[in-house]
């Protein structure tokens, strides 16, 4: 694990992190989860483009949630809901802020933002109606081409360093990879590094046992 006054870099799968909810300015800001990567265009060149490939990489955020109750649901780029849906405070597919689950999703970015990448808030005020969150992400399409996309996840906690943990560098066929597990206590919320890769949701899904029920979404 590398350490400094900003960021902490859980390096080591299976290595793990507490964040300290008990300072005052936890409350103060919404605590995020950042998914950033390279979209892949340095591998661009006059082959892929006068063949028509698209070389560009679309990584999609998303989670599992569990909540004290009982409630668990998943919340990812493939779920959004149509039309006016998506109010932070009206219960959809990427979520809910204002209320349980506490958790929403701010939507799809498909590789034309650079540098923002996708997030997912989570409000403080909520944290005690939270149990546990699979944080993973997945390419929704093409090859799975882990290794050229410096994918990195940060979870930014206000008067916290910063938690990161990449998964840009490993080598899989695999399209879906489970990032982190975040354990919710009613003082701290613990992040330990997964990093581990799947054939799909309902394969994560089993291998952390969550139990959902699987049908195919689209963009």
């Amino acid at each position: 694990m590398s350490i400094n006054l900003q960021k902490i870099t859980i390096k080591n799968q299976g290595d793990s992190h507490s964040i300290d909810l008990k300072k005052r300015e936890v409350f103060q800001k919404e605590i995020l989860i950042n998914l950033n990567w390279s979209n892949g265009e340095s591998k661009k060149g006059f082959l892929a483009g006068l063949l028509g490939r698209n070389t560009d990489i679309d990584l999609d955020l998303g989670c599992f949630y569990e909540l004290n109750n009982g409630d668990k649901l998943v919340i990812d780029g493939l779920q959004f809901s149509k039309g006016r849906g998506g109010a932070k405070d009206r219960l959809t597919n990427q979520g809910r802020y204002t209320d349980r689950p506490w958790i929403w999703h701010t939507g799809d970015d498909r590789g034309s933002n650079i540098g923002s990448g996708e997030n997912i808030l989570i409000n403080p005020i909520g944290v005690r109606d939270l149990k546990r969150v699979v944080v993973y992400c997945f390419i929704y399409d093409g090859v799975a081409r882990w290794a050229d996309t410096n994918a990195v996840v940060n979870i930014k906690v206000a008067g916290n360093p910063d938690v990161e943990v990449e998964l840009g560098k490993q080598n899989s066929i695999k399209k879906f990879c489970a990032i982190a597990e975040i354990m919710f206590n009613p003082d701290s919320m613990n992040v330990k590094k997964l990093v581990t890769f799947h054939n799909s949701h309902n394969e994560c899904d089993k291998a952390y046992s969550w139990g959902f029920r699987w049908t195919s979404g689209a963009k």
